[in-house]
């Protein structure tokens, strides 16, 4: 099983959209707080996330919290526009944590560094886009991790 870590999202979509991917590949969702909205059982239905019970889904309170739970031998990919090694080059393995910035700001540099030998990016034609759409990404990852995993 893999495992998506969304820190501090910030668009309630991009989640519920980053949930269905969860869900239709057995992932689990990890969402790191602060969060930019409320997911509720109220404001999960009034958002039409009828799925969203399925979802197996972690709130964190912190970045320290949701690393303080992980074992030593836990693997975190770090997705950024800030590296220049391609996602398809990682070499995958169930239990990997793809791990996933806010939608404005992308992940804290001080962890992209803590974790540059796992740094990954999404290739994109040079001056075309400055980045892609959050769940957009998770899903171009994830699919590349569990076509690795399912070999």
């Amino acid at each position: 099983m893999l495992n998506i870590v969304l820190v501090n999202p910030e668009i309630p979509h991009n989640t519920g959209a980053s949930g269905r991917l969860a869900l239709a590949t057995n992932a689990t969702l990890h969402l790191i707080e602060p969060l930019g909205f409320d997911i509720s059982d109220k404001a999960v239905k009034r958002a039409g996330l009828d799925y969203w019970k399925d979802v197996k889904v972690v709130k964190w309170p912190s970045w320290q919290a949701f690393e303080d739970s992980l074992t030593p031998d836990s693997r975190l990919f770090m997705l950024t526009t800030k590296s220049t090694r391609a996602h398809w080059d990682a070499e995958f393995q169930n239990g990997d944590y793809l791990v996933f910035g806010r939608e404005t700001k992308g992940l804290d540099e001080a962890l992209i560094e803590k974790h540059k030998e796992n740094a990954l990016c999404i290739p994109m034609i040079a001056e075309s886009t400055r980045s892609l759409n959050l769940a957009t990404s998770v899903g171009i990852v994830l699919y590349e991790a569990m076509r690795q995993v399912s070999k």
